[in-house]
């Protein structure tokens, strides 16, 4: 059994006493530090992500250093949660040279490329808006797609453009990181540029094509229902047929009723078809 002044200090959980009659292995405990550098130790996301929502509210400075090296850990289910956990402490993590710092350093300068781009997904978890400037940096500027790619996921979780960073994003030569950045930029609340996204149905990639009119439905972007118009009668992707004929439901253009009546008597995919049927309903309510 573990006692307390175990490894870090911290009272054990084996030794915490009985609540309100509830058995001691039924209820809730907060993680000692022992044992969250045990469990962190075997590298199972599972335990770690209890371990660490169970220890929300524990301020162990020793412990950061032990949570750190996750968000560069080849599971993302632990990268995130030791985001999570990190955003939340008061000492060891957004002072100078500390883990915060540290991140924004290795988004910049790191030559490993896997790891530039677990730096800018952790900069987005942390969910501080000084991390908007490197992040939109490394979208604009790294030379690694899957890194720029991260970069452009991170800004839409900080509900951010990056300055016109996202914009930019959408010409990019990488179709991961178009359908990275258009999938941001959908999360970004303030995000109004229909006259950028509505270059996607232009895009030769199908998913680019696909997650750019998802945007475009989002924002009920009646600027762009002709070119999604087009893409829904005869783009070669049945997913881009069928979500371009949702949006135009939400564009609430009544001058498409024709094509979409066409579409839902024609289209080689059944589900197109229902689609269409159901943006008609909707355009005619």
């Amino acid at each position: 059994m573990l006692v307390a002044g175990g490894l870090f200090g911290g009272a054990a959980q084996a030794d915490v006493p009985p609540y309100l009659g509830i058995p001691v292995d039924q209820a809730e405990t907060i993680t000692s530090p022992d044992r969250l550098y045990e469990v962190i130790q075997t590298g199972a996301p599972t335990a770690i992500w209890q371990a660490l929502e169970h220890a929300e509210v524990l301020e162990c400075v020793w412990c950061v250093g032990t949570v750190a090296p996750l968000l560069y850990d080849a599971s993302a289910k632990n990268r995130e949660i030791a985001a999570w956990w990190l955003r939340r402490r008061i000492f060891g993590v957004f002072g100078p040279g500390e883990v915060y710092e540290q991140t924004v350093t290795t988004l910049a300068t790191d030559p490993s490329a896997v790891r530039r781009a677990d730096a800018a997904s952790a900069l987005g978890e942390f969910l501080v808006l000084a991390g908007m400037a490197p992040v939109a940096t490394a979208l604009t500027s790294d030379s690694d797609p899957s890194v720029r790619a991260a970069a452009a996921s991170a800004l839409g979780r900080l509900n951010s453009d990056g300055g016109g960073a996202l914009e930019k994003a959408f010409s990019d030569p990488d179709a991961s990181v178009r359908a990275a950045a258009f999938v941001a930029a959908g999360r970004v609340n303030a995000f109004t540029d229909v006259a950028s996204a509505a270059a996607v149905t232009g895009d030769p990639d199908p998913v680019v094509r696909r997650v750019g009119v998802e945007l475009l439905d989002t924002m009920v972007a009646t600027d762009a229902a002709g070119a999604v118009l087009t893409l829904a009668q005869s783009d070669p992707d049945s997913e881009v047929r069928l979500v371009s004929c949702h949006a135009l439901g939400s564009i609430g253009d009544t001058s498409m009723v024709p094509t979409l009546l066409a579409i839902s008597q024609s289209d080689a995919s059944t589900q197109v078809q229902d689609q269409a049927r159901i943006a008609l309903v909707r355009l005619q309510r």
